[in-house]
This record gives C-alpha cells, sequence and structure tokens, in this order.
C-alpha cells in the first residue's frame, strides 16, 4: 500500500530548535529595544551627541531588523518567505555593518582634523557618514535585485536527502548571487576590522575605534 511520506521542516509546533532561535531573537530584541529607548530618551546629553546620535539610531535599528528577519527562516517555507529570507537579512544587517564603517571612518577623520589647519575638518559632519552608509547599502540592494530578476529563491520539496522523508526546504534559486550578497557583508566588516585596527592606537579621546 501508499505509505504518506513525513514532510519535516522547522515548525512552530513541534519543533525545540525553532523554540530556542523564537527565545534569542526575542530577548535580543528586546535588548536592543531597551538600549534604543535609552539612546533616545537622552538623545540630546553630550555622550550621544559624541556617538553620533543619528548614526547610532540607524545602527540599532538595522540590527533590530536583523533580528526580525530570523522569523523568516522559521515555519512552513513559501515562495514569498523564500524570496524575503536572505535580501531582508543581507540588506539589514549590511546597513548595520556600514554603519559602523561609517562610525569607524568618523573616528580616524576626527582624529585627522583635531590637528591645526587641518585639511580633514572640512570632511566632519553627518553628511560623510550618510553617504557611506547609503552607497554601501545601495550596493547591497542591488545585488539582491539582480538576484531576485535573474534567478529569485524558491520553495521546494527535497525527497532525495532522507529516505522517507519530504524536507520543505528554500533553493536559493542562484547559488553564486546568495555567496555574493554573503561575500558583500563580509568585505564590508572585513574594511570595517582593518580600518578600526589600524586606528586602535589613537589617543584615549578617540577611544571608539578600539571596541569597534
Amino acid at each position: 500500500m501508499c505509505i504518506e511520506k513525513q514532510t519535516e521542516f522547522l515548525s512552530y509546533e513541534a519543533d525545540s530548535l525553532t523554540l530556542v532561535f523564537i527565545v534569542l531573537s526575542v530577548v535580543s530584541i528586546l535588548l536592543v529595544a531597551v538600549i534604543l529607548g535609552i539612546f533616545i530618551s537622552f538623545r540630546d546629553t553630550p555622550l550621544v551627541k559624541a556617538n553620533n546620535r543619528n548614526l547610532s539610531f540607524i545602527l540599532l535599528f538595522s540590527i533590530k531588523l536583523s533580528f526580525l528577519s530570523v522569523f523568516l527562516f522559521l515555519g512552513r517555507p513559501s515562495d514569498i518567505t523564500c524570496i524575503l529570507r536572505q535580501t531582508s537579512f543581507g540588506i539589514s544587517f549590511s546597513i548595520a555593518i556600514s554603519s559602523v564603517l561609517a562610525k569607524t571612518i568618523m573616528v580616524c577623520i576626527a582624529f585627522k582634523a583635531s590637528k591645526p589647519n587641518s585639511p580633514w575638518r572640512k570632511w566632519l559632519g553627518v553628511k560623510i557618514t550618510y553617504f557611506i552608509v547609503i552607497i554601501c547599502s545601495f550596493i547591497q540592494f542591488l545585488i539582491s535585485a539582480i538576484w531576485l530578476i535573474i534567478s529569485p529563491p524558491f520553495m521546494e520539496l527535497n525527497i532525495l536527502s532522507e529516505p522517507g522523508k519530504i524536507i520543505i526546504q528554500c533553493n536559493e534559486g542562484s547559488v553564486i548571487a546568495f555567496y555574493i550578497v554573503l561575500s558583500y557583508m563580509g568585505l564590508l566588516a572585513s574594511v570595517s576590522f582593518i580600518v578600526a585596527f589600524l586606528a586602535r592606537t589613537l589617543p584615549d579621546s578617540f577611544n571608539e575605534a578600539k571596541f569597534i
């Protein structure tokens, strides 16, 4: 007789791993929300202003979106969630890394501009930080858009991995585009690390680079 195969995916009801992901995500989202609330409450204080207030808001908000995108990886996959999974995480996390990169570059510029008659003074201000975040994030958005146009992810039934089971999963469509998205995030993170590493020996008044 015909025996119906068992279907498998990260179910909200019957998978303990899903519960772990939900708890970690919710705790992380609440933590970021509390930090964002503190920053908003004290937005007019010298400490928050010196920490590049608006850039900090963008950074915290994008981290929050990154944690929220975890829920797209849970539950029964569909064509829509498969499309949104990697692209939403890639774009939101790229904004976060771009914000860190902008912060690091501004620390270096601030140090150079502190010297008398420095030509770097004209680069101080919020415009250059916004420019860095917008350009770096737009590149990731462009990569994701090309990926979705050429070969978007889709839901598939994997009947080959485990005998007797049908694994409901997302096919990335273009594997090359998927790795380009990940590689671009790695590139941004590497550049941020290199700039922060070079700036680690700055005086204590510019110690943000050490923590980055």
